[in-house]
């Protein structure tokens, strides 16, 4: 077979689902509370994180399409290593108890069309690298206590349908480039310090 093989072969790389696997195990090991040990029955390196609740895997490459522990009841944080999963199009972490720093490693989710920080205890800065996620169309940061501005980079996501920032702790102007978002259809600002 490789005496075959040419070079497109040979810089192609096979499903690997380890990367998908070490970064929601150090997820895992970020959360703090877990009813009924929820993850820890069940994020078991002896079965396959497609297999995994709240994780839904791709049919062809098997890699992390989905992660969506919403209303799990989960109290901990968010690290830097989610943004390894770079198939992912849904990330939803909302309504839990969730603290601490958005990871600015989120930026290389480029594949993301939908996240949802909300109804969580996140606090800090939004970080400018959500601007660098081409195809988002959802992003869901209500009801926490993110501090600082809005970044002017999340102007450049002109697949943006709706921006929900409201509830939390945001200061300063309104980028100006937020009207250009032709996609826009829904903003939502308000109980901030805008």
């Amino acid at each position: 077979w490789l005496a075959h093989c040419d070079t497109a072969c040979l810089t192609s790389t096979p499903p690997n689902i380890t990367t998908d696997q070490y970064a929601l195990l150090a997820l895992k090991t970020h959360i703090t509370h877990a009813p009924d040990d929820l993850l820890a029955n069940n994020w078991s390196t002896a079965a396959s994180v497609c297999s995994w609740i709240g994780v839904t895997c791709s049919s062809r490459h098997k890699r992390v399409i989905v992660l969506n522990i919403s209303g799990m009841g989960l109290t901990g944080s968010i690290p830097p290593e989610l943004g390894n999963l770079s198939f992912l199009l849904q990330l939803d972490t909302s309504t839990n108890n969730f603290n601490g720093n958005m990871p600015q490693e989120l930026g290389y989710l480029r594949r993301l069309r939908f996240m949802s920080f909300s109804n969580n205890s996140f606090s800090g800065e939004l970080p400018s690298q959500l601007g660098l996620l081409p195809k988002l169309q959802y992003l869901l940061l209500a009801n926490n206590s993110f501090t600082g501005t809005i970044p002017p980079s999340l102007c450049n996501i002109s697949k943006l349908e709706t921006l929900d920032v409201q509830f939390n702790l945001l200061q300063g102007r309104i980028p100006e480039g937020i009207g250009n978002l032709e996609n826009l259809k829904i903003l939502e600002m308000q109980e901030n310090q805008l």
